[in-house]
């Protein structure tokens, strides 16, 4: 695996952030590791000497599924790393930070990939460093590589509101062990949407959607809730041979409309976010007409699913400002 330079990355299924699900954990359904504890019996650390609380925990493939089983109650921050990088060591150290001062809403758990290469298998990680969350069992991808403090907090940030809008509103006491908080209810429309694009049904929970915008058009959640499972309805449905053969139309034919919209869907859900945004741009800048808004509005719902307060989506903000004037 190569280190990366200081690009980021992030998941899923995943934006906001998403419980997109698009990485396949069932490989690393091994017997759990003791109830209550992570890591052959390591609870998360509430205590160092130092006074200050700390929320971190060392996974490998024995204990990974008492971790997911945790990331029900509260989000958990996967850092996929290695002992040989310099970068890694660092970043761990700046995550336990920023992690720690949450405060046990937020917990950590370090992957060294020379230990447990499964595990950045299981996630589709192609660097290392690559930092990614769990909720709920799902895959949320975060970022690759360093970032400034400021930005990580974004994306935790951003990470906590998708948790607390899918009901994982728990987190670590002072001793190390989960409290749940009650999770405010979901609306009716966002509960159906929610139950339909678990079932795979992305048609009725797209229609569920529109249903809550169309009661309440500044729901922000519906609103991004939408561009999600859109996306998802998109994307599913496409083999692997489906998505080779729609990224060879679009390097042939760089001005193929449905080319460029396809494999920009397919690079944020595999978490190339940079590259779609800047494709979409790149288009609007180089096309006038109909074709020019009709990926004007999908780079509008993709930075819906990544996250208005992404910096990558501020970005391409300003990207696709100065392609329009």
């Amino acid at each position: 695996m190569t280190q990366p330079g200081n690009r980021p990355a992030p998941t899923a299924p995943a934006p906001s952030l998403s419980l997109r699900g698009a990485v396949d954990l069932s490989s690393l359904k091994k017997p759990a590791a003791p109830a209550g504890s992570v890591n052959g019996g390591a609870a998360p650390d509430a205590a160092p000497a130092n006074g200050a609380r700390r929320y971190a925990v060392d996974v490998n493939e024995a204990s990974f599924q008492e971790l997911i089983k945790l990331s029900d109650q509260v989000p958990v921050v996967v850092a996929l790393g290695a002992s040989y990088s310099p970068t890694s060591v660092e970043l761990n150290q700046v995550l336990e930070t920023i992690v720690t001062s949450y405060a046990g809403r937020l917990v950590l758990a370090r992957v060294d990939a020379e230990v447990s290469p499964s595990i950045v298998q299981a996630f589709g990680a192609t660097a290392i460093p690559t930092v990614v969350a769990l909720l709920k069992g799902r895959p949320v991808p975060l970022f690759e590589g360093e970032l400034p403090e400021e930005q990580i907090k974004a994306f935790f940030e951003e990470l906590l509101k998708v948790a607390a809008a899918n009901g994982v509103t728990g987190g670590l006491g002072g001793d190390g062990e989960t409290s749940a908080s009650e999770p405010a209810p979901l609306p009716p429309l966002h509960v159906k949407a929610q139950e339909a694009a678990e079932a795979g049904d992305f048609d009725a929970a797209a229609a569920a959607y529109k249903a809550a915008l169309a009661e309440k058009p500044a729901d922000a959640e519906a609103k991004a809730g939408l561009a999600q499972v859109e996306l998802l309805g998109r994307t599913v449905p496409l083999t692997q041979a489906d998505a080779e053969a729609v990224r060879t139309k679009a390097a042939q034919d760089p001005d193929d409309l449905e080319a460029v919209l396809s494999v920009a869907d397919l690079d944020i859900t595999g978490g190339h976010v940079e590259d779609a945004l800047n494709r979409l741009v790149a288009f609007i800048g180089g096309h006038f007409g109909p074709e020019r808004e009709t990926v004007r509005v999908r780079l509008l719902d993709l930075f819906e699913v990544v996250g208005i307060a992404d910096p990558r989506v501020s970005k391409a903000r300003q990207g696709l400002a100065r392609a329009l004037f």
